[in-house]
């Protein structure tokens, strides 16, 4: 009976996977690799970005086991993909994991850092963001990120909306013209808290920190160049850097780029809703159409993140590979 079963699934699966001719938009990419695709479309954002300004920081958040050519902590670096990058970010790393404010079991650690480890090997910086609260655990959370040899941040509040009290850890006047010259940083992407530029600028220009990853828009207007400059300067009189966040992994309803025909008839590149985040929708990213909103186009997401002065680009939502696999 299971044997039926199963012929039968797979002859209705080959079926479905011939109804559309357009294989850009199969469900599998034709290079059947959806890890590689992921570090193809990583290179070309770095390529395109590094062409305007080659001191342009990229920086991919999680899906860490693209470091590794066979996806494998043993296995060897992916050249390529780490020479087109300048650094990882990293969640959950010692807490968070499971629960916020819980530390990460050293098990999880141990996998994660066995990554991380080949980036920073190969001259790359590593920002771990880690969810915790509690001040004892805050401070474990910076001992334990420096005794590794990264920069880290010990975010208060997981829909990183507020900038905690205080200096950051490791503070400094420092000039930072440089990743590998960071010693801190704070992502501080949800500005839900400001109703202003003006204020949210203000809020940014009080602080100490050496980088501040944030959105390219509040409240759907974009930062221009002149806002941006205003922000790379220290309260203490050094300079920083200030880092956009794109998701590339998923598609936003909330996002300039967004049709509003989608909301009733998706393009076939954009897949399912993803349940933690209403209105992000996990995407097929080597499909041409979504690599152009994010790179290819003239007036691309990129391209308004490099217009307006950035010194780099955040890239979640790496670990996309993981859905399709």
């Amino acid at each position: 009976m299971k044997t039926v079963i199963y012929l039968v699934m797979v002859v209705v699966l080959a079926g479905c996977s011939n109804s559309n001719d357009d294989s850009s938009d199969n469900t599998t990419p034709e290079t059947g690799d959806f890890r590689q695709e992921m570090r193809d479309f990583v290179i070309g954002i770095s390529q395109t970005a590094k062409a305007v300004s080659p001191n342009f920081a990229i920086i991919p958040q999680n899906g860490i086991e693209l470091v590794s050519s066979n996806g494998e902590p043993d296995g060897s670096p992916a050249i390529d993909y780490l020479n087109a990058i300048d650094g990882n970010g990293q969640e959950d790393l010692f807490y968070g994991y499971d629960n916020d404010d819980q530390a990460t079991s050293a098990e999880n650690t141990s996998y994660l850092r066995s990554y991380l480890n080949i980036s920073k090997n190969a001259g790359n910086t590593i920002l771990a963001t880690d969810y915790c609260s509690t001040p004892s655990k805050m401070t474990d959370s910076y001992a334990k990120n420096v005794a590794a040899g990264y920069i880290s941040y010990a975010a208060p509040d997981r829909n990183l909306t507020v900038i905690p009290t205080g200096q950051p850890h490791n503070v400094n006047s420092d000039n930072i013209t440089s990743l590998s010259q960071a010693k801190n940083f704070i992502f501080f992407i949800n500005p839900v808290n400001y109703s202003t530029k003006a204020e949210f600028i203000a809020t940014v220009n009080a602080t100490n920190y050496d980088i501040i990853i944030i959105d390219l828009f509040l409240e759907e207007q974009q930062f221009t160049q002149a806002e941006i400059a205003q922000m790379k300067h220290k309260a203490n009189g050094g300079s920083r850097l200030i880092v956009c966040y794109m998701s590339i992994g998923e598609a936003e309803d909330y996002r300039y780029y967004w049709d509003t025909s989608w909301n009733s008839t998706r393009p076939s590149w954009i897949a399912a809703e993803n349940p933690d985040w209403p209105g992000n929708y996990k995407v097929k990213y080597w499909n041409e159409d979504w690599q152009g909103i994010i790179y290819k186009n003239d007036d691309s997401y990129l391209s308004k993140i490099t217009s307006a002065g950035f010194d780099g680009v955040y890239l979640d939502i790496i670990d996309a590979f993981e859905y399709f696999e």
